[in-house]
């Protein structure tokens, strides 16, 4: 005799499971912008972000001026060694640095994945410059070079340069939250302050 258990699963097994609909996938992928650099540059700092631009030959004095007296900075393992400019004391995260160290450094240094220049959403994908997506959650400051061809306008054609099976952080303007009384707090879910150096 079928147990009350068994009996309640085969009546779960022989019900008609729904086909799932097919999505029509058919909006517009790619948009167009005159200058997505500027429009990146501009919705970046609607999120209370601060925006610097630079030639590729000036990044690593961007670099140096943007960190001057700020204490350790964490990079990643794989940053440039042209971004781990003299005069700032660098925290490598090899090994893997843990949460105790990444509190106490004063900021963080990384590359991106790729830029949304409608949105102004910077993502990273733990690729080359980024390192773990923990490097950018702790520390108070970060410090993000977005190169100009690393800029796309829409949220699709962002999307299409993804993996999605890695770790995704999207990022828009420094981490901020609000209360039922709409009191702005920054700094609870990553840094406080976030900075972008657009190169182009």
């Amino acid at each position: 005799m079928a147990s009350a258990r068994d009996e309640i699963l085969g009546r779960i097994r022989a019900v008609d499971r729904p086909v799932s609909p097919q999505v029509p996938r058919d909006y517009q992928r790619q948009r167009h912008a005159d200058d997505p650099v500027a429009l990146l540059a501009e919705r970046i700092a609607d999120y209370q972000a601060t925006v610097h631009r630079a030639a590729t030959r000036e990044l690593p004095y961007r670099i140096a001026e943007r960190l001057d007296g700020r204490g350790t900075i964490v990079a990643p393992p794989d940053v440039p060694g042209e971004w781990r400019v003299p005069g700032v004391s660098w925290l490598s995260d090899d090994p893997p640095l843990g949460v105790s160290d990444l509190e106490e450094a004063a900021g963080v240094l990384s590359g991106c994945a790729v830029a949304i220049a409608e949105t102004g959403t910077i993502v990273l994908d733990a690729g080359r410059a980024q390192g773990r997506r923990v490097l950018t959650l702790v520390p108070d400051y970060h410090l993000c070079v977005v190169h100009a061809d690393q800029i796309v306008v829409s949220v699709p054609e962002a999307i299409e340069r993804l993996d999605p099976a890695g770790p995704l952080t999207f990022i828009s303007g420094p981490s901020a939250t609000s209360d039922i009384e709409l009191d702005r707090v920054e700094g609870v879910h990553g840094p406080r302050t976030l900075e972008v150096l657009l190169v182009h």
